[in-house]
Formats: structure tokens, C-alpha cells, sequence
């Protein structure tokens, strides 16, 4: 789930931020069945099938053959998640999962919070299948508390190219942040926080890093989510030669200091989009992500990514 901000961002700042050929992008891709997700994350299996997970009770899972016709697979943890009841006020309901697969296992990070509060922790679970109730919880990864200038959901792992592992998160307060993982555990290594990105506390979450050719992409969610139809969600990304930045956008502004470089924004029926999760599939890259309907649904989004001619992300 996203947060909104403590304070709302002026209808002006809102009009100047949209990009002004929006209209451009294309509409997402043909999915059917079971397609009402919200934070998508996905993985795919060794039998060419998809997992996604998504927020809901338990962590809500869906599964697919072909990319196109999806299932629901229950629940990651049907039987409960207790250790998480002190961030959740007792709700089953769990945000915002990261879903891999690296070692043999498949691995999620996912949070733990409540609306508009930055009481939120993260979590690690691993499971040898991805199946519901197959999860084992692996632990606190990281956990923010009202006196922190952060916020402890969102969580994406990336594995930079020396094969150190590293956690991004964070919605709104003071932005995204970074924590370095033991890749043995998956847990934190360190106690060091880095940030990575922010808009001088507007909204800003939903992080997500990849690595193609020279660069790490990282793409985030800017303005509201959670509104329905009245959503302004929008895809951003900026571009590193460091796992940890800095992050500057095509204009060469830093994500720290605002920057960002919009991919993907609201068009027609499709309202909001965003909480992007990058795929690498046979036929290339696919960003995942949710949008609402005009009836405020919330729906799995796919499209097709690629780089332009100068390194650059553009949906299709």
C-alpha cells in the first residue's frame, strides 16, 4: 500500500509535474482472469510459468502459464503473521512484497505498517516453491519508527555486480533509502542508511533497481496512490554507473534532489500507474505494475521495456 502525504501537494505543482505528451504512452498490455493486484512483484519459474505477489492478507499470490491469464494462488502465509502484528495493528493485511529467486529459494521482502504512519517494518521470508503456505519467516530486516526521518516499506532487493546485496525502500518522509544485506541471510549487514532519492518530503516510494549494460536503473512512483480513479501515480527513473548512486535523470538532476525522468503517467481510463517491478523474460524486459479503472479497481498493468538509442527506459 502507499502513503499519502502528510501534506497534499498543490494542484499547481501537480499540473506543472505531469509531462504534457502523456497521451503517448501505450495503453497496458492483454491480461485476463484474476487481474485485480495492487504493488505487483514478479518472478518466473524455472517451468517458464509466473508468480506474483502482491499486497493483501497474507500476501495475496497469483500465478500464470503464459503471461496473460492469470490465477489466485492463496495466500503466502494463510495461517497469519503474528510477528508482524505490532507494525500492523493486529490487520493480516501486508504491503508492497519483492518477490526473487536466487540460491535454490525463492525470496520475498515485504512490509508492514499502517496507513499514513511510518511505524513500518520490513520483513524477509523464503520458500522452496513460492507456493501459499510455504513460507518460512526469515526475520526483521529493518523497521522504522515516528522518530525516524524514514519510512521501513517498499522493499526491492537488488545484487550489484560484485554480488553485495542491497535493500531500497522507503515512501514519502524524507525519501528512498538503501541498507547493505548479509547474502548469506538475507538480513542487514550494517547499520548505515543511505539515501538514494527524494522530493524534500513529497511523494516519492515504490523503488525498484536493475542493472542493464553500463548502468543501474532505478525506477520509483511519484505523487498519489490509493485514491482510485483520482490517482496521479506516475513511473520515474534515473540511471547510476553505482548501485548507490548518485541517481541523476536524463537532464542530469539528481533523484536526491528531486529529479526523475517520467516513463509512464495516467491516460484516458487508465489512472495511476505505478508500484513498477521490473521482469527480465525471454522476450525482454516487462514492467509490471498497477493502475485503476474509471470504477477505482485496481488492476495489473504489463507492458513491454526497453532503452532508446541513448540508454534510456521507454514503455511499449
Amino acid at each position: 500500500m502507499r502513503k499519502l502525504a502528510l501534506t497534499l501537494l498543490s494542484t499547481l505543482a501537480v499540473t506543472v509535474a505531469v509531462a504534457p505528451h502523456a497521451s503517448a504512452y501505450p495503453a497496458p498490455g492483454r491480461v485476463i482472469g484474476d487481474i485485480g493486484v495492487h504493488d505487483p512483484s514478479a518472478v518466473k519459474r524455472s517451468d517458464g510459468s509466473y508468480l506474483i505477489a502482491h499486497t493483501g492478507n497474507g500476501i495475496a499470490l497469483k500465478t500464470s502459464t503464459d503471461r496473460t491469464a492469470f490465477r489466485n494462488a492463496g495466500a503466502a502465509f494463510p495461517g497469519g503473521t503474528p510477528w508482524a502484528n505490532t507494525y500492523t495493528n493486529n490487520s493480516r493485511n501486508l504491503w508492497a512484497p519483492d518477490l526473487s529467486y536466487r540460491n535454490g529459494q525463492y525470496w520475498m521482502y515485504y512490509s508492514a505498517s499502517t496507513f499514513g504512519s511510518n511505524r513500518s517494518a520490513i520483513f524477509l521470508a523464503t520458500s522452496p516453491s513460492g507456493n501459499s503456505g510455504t513460507w518460512t519467516n526469515r526475520g526483521l530486516v529493518v523497521e522504522s519508527r515516528t522518530s525516524d526521518n524514514f519510512n521501513a516499506i517498499d522493499p526491492d532487493l537488488v545484487v550489484d555486480d560484485s554480488g553485495r546485496w542491497w535493500l531500497s525502500f522507503g515512501s514519502f518522509w524524507s525519501g528512498i533509502k538503501m541498507i547493505a544485506l548479509n547474502p548469506s541471510t538475507g538480513l542487514r549487514s550494517d547499520s548505515t542508511v543511505r539515501s538514494i532519492a527524494g522530493r524534500n518530503g513529497g511523494a516519492i516510494e515504490a523503488p525498484n533497481i536493475v542493472k542493464r549494460g553500463s548502468y543501474y536503473y532505478l525506477f520509483v512512483s511519484f505523487d498519489r496512490c490509493c485514491q482510485g480513479a483520482a490517482s496521479t501515480y506516475r513511473v520515474m527513473v534515473g540511471r547510476s554507473t553505482s548501485v548507490t548512486g548518485p541517481y541523476v535523470d536524463r537532464n542530469g538532476t539528481a533523484l536526491t534532489s528531486g529529479g526523475g525522468t517520467e516513463i509512464l503517467a495516467g491516460q484516458g481510463s487508465v489512472h495511476g500507474p505505478g508500484h513498477q517491478d521490473v521482469l527480465a523474460d525471454s522476450d525482454g524486459d516487462v514492467l509490471l505494475y498497477h493502475y485503476y479503472a474509471d470504477n477505482g479497481a485496481s488492476l495489473l498493468g504489463i507492458n513491454l521495456l526497453g532503452l532508446d538509442s541513448a540508454g534510456w527506459p521507454y514503455v511499449h
